[in-house]
């Protein structure tokens, strides 16, 4: 019996422990929840009484909004004990692969909105290459068109009055049709193109890929001291650290190129209208629809938005209707949910802005019990959209490795976590980009494992 006693003992320790931890979790969504509640609910009574003000009518109580973020609370519990048993249960020998930024975060919110964004398409319809053929963008279908203005008036992210909208395969290739919109078709050569690093790991190989004679990647943007035209790339949001960014480039003769595909709600505060002459965005990171494939571009100079036209034209005939539609679809869906008027889902962007917040809680609590790594501290900003100040919550982590670790991809890949390393965004190796946007299981298994990497 002596013998039995002890055992007993670690065995009662080990459940009280489990239980405190289980409490304090409970306790740390609850309170995250109960705040971004009660600020949600502040938000949507001020933008009905701007509504009332200006003759409009919304419903008579918020309250018939269905928060989705409450079931959403009792399951990131529930993964987080079933991650731990995955833990537990293959000794953390699992592959966590945070390399691409996957948005099947998103998948949570598109399931519990249901069949809404459903469409049907008959076998007679989008047959023909044209949409529009008064339009500029002569494949852009007009529905997608007035939903991506609509959304934009929403959200309060973009100026769209006065601005060519051109539709792209993805932000991506609308990049590469700026590139040939900017560059002098008789130029002596081709002209530079530049970006502040960090920068998007993808722009070197995009801009060099076809060796054009037209443009050519000219490296960071901080140190560019060429003479002549240029382009400079500014992401704002910044892929990989999440910073907002200006042009950094002080010389004559430079054309911007603004990629805005994250300044969305979910991911740092709306504080103008952005208002520049060639914005880029994308439904994958805003909406998480990213196998749809489909971009846009806000362009202010008309023979910029004829040059992008005919690129596309030249390099895929046009851009695929049937995504256009289903992209216009989930557009007026997200517009329908964060008006005041709208339906009875709960906002797209206060739920994914919930979910954000709550990931990087997790990450910073791991990162600080680990002691081995650091993400940066972002100083808040007013939201106009939803109407209080919070800090940027980017779609990635830029975490560095300290305490003299050099390669922290490498490190990181030693504990069977995959991520990129700095020197892929112009940086250093001490650096890596980790996607925040994967599944609540994914997710929520790297949070434990790196918290779990100690000195």
């Amino acid at each position: 019996m002596a013998k039995i006693l002890p055992l007993f003992s670690l065995k009662h320790l080990l459940l009280v422990s489990l239980a405190l931890n289980v409490s304090l979790i409970w306790r740390i969504i609850y309170d995250s929840e109960r705040e971004l509640l009660d600020a949600g609910f502040s938000v949507q009574q001020q933008r009905r009484s701007v509504m009332a003000g200006c003759g409009l009518q919304g419903k008579e109580s918020v309250s018939k909004k269905t928060h989705m973020s409450l079931s959403s609370s009792a399951s990131s519990s529930s993964s987080l004990t079933a991650t731990t048993n995955i833990e537990s249960q293959d000794g953390g020998e699992r592959v966590i692969n945070l390399d691409h930024g996957d948005p099947t975060m998103y998948e949570k919110y598109w399931h519990k909105v249901g069949d809404k964004t459903t469409i049907v398409i008959p076998g007679w319809q989008s047959l023909s290459y044209f949409s529009d053929v008064s339009n500029l963008c002569w494949f852009l279908e007009p529905e997608f068109a007035k939903e991506v203005v609509r959304l934009h008036k929403v959200v309060g992210n973009a100026i769209t009055e006065n601005r060519h909208i051109v539709v792209g395969t993805g932000s991506t290739q609308l990049f590469q049709a700026a590139l040939y919109a900017l560059s002098s078709q008789d130029a002596s050569e081709p002209i530079s193109v530049v970006s502040a690093a960090p920068f998007y790991s993808s722009y070197p190989s995009i801009t060099d890929c076809l060796k054009s004679g037209l443009y050519k990647w000219a490296g960071d943007a901080k140190t560019f001291n060429r003479d002549g035209p240029y382009i400079e790339l500014v992401t704002s949001p910044n892929n990989p650290d999440g910073f907002v960014r200006q042009s950094v480039v002080n010389r004559s003769g430079g054309i911007l190129v603004h990629d805005l595909a994250y300044y969305w709600p979910q991911y740092t505060s709306i504080s103008y209208p952005a208002d520049h002459d060639l914005m880029l965005f994308t439904v994958s990171k805003s909406t998480g629809h990213a196998g749809t494939r489909i971009g846009w571009a806000l362009v202010k100079d008309t023979e910029v938005a004829k040059k992008m036209t005919k690129y596309i034209e030249l390099n895929t005939i046009g851009v695929s209707k049937d995504s256009q539609l289903r992209a216009a679809k989930v557009l007026k869906v997200v517009a329908n949910s964060c008006e005041p008027s709208g339906d009875e889902d709960e906002c797209f962007f206060e739920f994914s802005h919930h979910q954000m917040t709550m990931r990087w809680n997790q990450l910073r609590m791991a990162v600080q019990k680990s002691g081995l790594f650091s993400v940066p501290d972002f100083p808040p900003q007013f939201c106009t959209f939803l109407g209080r100040a919070f800090g940027p919550q980017p779609a990635f982590a830029w975490l560095k490795c300290e305490q003299d670790i050099e390669d922290c991809e490498s490190f990181l890949k030693g504990n069977k976590i995959l991520t990129r390393s700095g020197k892929h965004f112009g940086f250093s190796p001490a650096y890596v980009r980790i996607s925040m946007l994967d599944r609540d299981e994914n997710f929520n298994l790297f949070v434990q494992r790196l918290s779990n990497i100690v000195s």
